[in-house]
């Protein structure tokens, strides 16, 4: 928890709290990102982080599917080191099928992917995070 802190406050571009909407990320984090995401993420959750049609509706086992991450869905809810610690140990000791990535993102490659699919997130949404978990 403490080294993906570390590495997001690393990451964080130097701005004025006036611009709450102004992204913590740049556009090569958000490239990188979007590479990663398109290996490791988009097969569940789509190229664009759409998502997947109905997921809100559980399968004929009882499991959800990959929700949209772009800002449609609840992902929008969470502060950045939840959403890392997710994408890090998966959902599966908590009752959900996502794999856990920590074994082949590194901490940094994490954050990329989360810029990426933060960077599909309209600003209303974005600021709204923005001012509930960056001020």
């Amino acid at each position: 928890m403490r080294t993906i802190n570390f590495l997001f406050f690393m990451l964080l571009p130097v701005c004025g709290s006036s611009a709450a909407a102004e992204r913590w990320f740049d556009q090569p984090v958000v490239e990188l990102g979007n590479q990663l995401f398109q290996q490791h993420c988009a097969a569940c959750h789509g190229s664009e982080a759409e998502g997947t049609k109905n997921w809100k509706q559980p399968d004929a086992n009882g499991n959800y599917p990959p929700p949209p991450l772009n800002g449609s869905a609840h992902a929008w809810h969470h502060p950045l080191p939840q959403l890392a610690r997710s994408i890090k140990a998966g959902g599966i000791k908590l009752g959900g099928v996502m794999p856990p990535f920590g074994d082949r993102l590194s901490n940094p490659e994490i954050l990329a992917v989360i810029a990426y699919f933060q960077s599909k997130w309209p600003d209303e949404i974005y600021r709204t995070w923005h001012e509930r978990f960056m001020q």
